[in-house]
């Protein structure tokens, strides 16, 4: 998983990472910064959106190069809930949280089990139509990328809605817990921050 680092704090960070690892070096390859440190230790640093970079091989250079999309969103889904907002670059506007109760799993076996199984999978199915509908009305019409996160099954299945068959979804994958206004607030930051992986040495 890469570490996500917002712009305003990335010059820091690779003050800290050159401060731990020896002068670096840099260098652009398949549109990323990538840098090699003294001690063997290396990162290579992503914008978000998918975006390519092609800018200078500096840390100012990345940075600089960071641009938030006129129109794009974000859907958290998961088991318990999910959440949404379309953001017009950096300015939230439409979105959506929702809770739904989806029982946990019994201890009890036989035909209680299954009766159990079946009531939480129609639970679930429920919660994810009910994401699905407010997906289509809030990311349904946009032209920019999606950024996702929460259970990968219950993305998946909300996606398969043919409502949102022209959503584009981007990395960086977040994992969230059950998505509330406060958690969907940091997915928005998170989209918008540089992907860094780190190989130490």
């Amino acid at each position: 998983m890469p570490v996500l680092v917002p712009v305003a704090r990335w010059s820091r960070w690779v003050d800290n990472f050159e401060r731990s690892h020896g002068p670096t070096s840099y260098d652009v390859t398949d549109g990323a910064l990538q840098g090699a440190a003294e001690d063997g230790s290396t990162f290579v640093a992503r914008l978000p959106f998918a975006a390519s970079y092609a800018g200078p091989a500096t840390a100012d250079g990345l940075a600089a190069a960071v641009t938030v999309p006129e129109d794009w969103g974000v859907l958290l889904v998961r088991k318990g809930g999910f959440a949404m907002a379309r953001l017009a670059g950096t300015t939230q506007g439409e979105s959506k949280t929702g809770q739904r109760h989806v029982q946990g799993r019994t201890k009890a076996g036989g035909q209680s089990q299954q009766r159990f199984a079946r009531r939480r999978d129609n639970q679930a199915r429920q919660a994810y139509e009910a994401a699905a509908d407010h997906a289509a009305r809030i990311l349904g019409s946009l032209h920019g990328p999606v950024v996702t996160g929460g259970d990968r099954g219950a993305v998946e299945e909300v996606l398969e809605d043919p409502r949102l068959r022209g959503v584009s979804v981007v990395p960086p994958w977040l994992a969230v817990p059950d998505p509330r206004r406060s958690v969907l607030d940091q997915a928005v930051a998170d989209a918008t921050s540089l992907q860094v992986e780190v190989v130490n040495a």
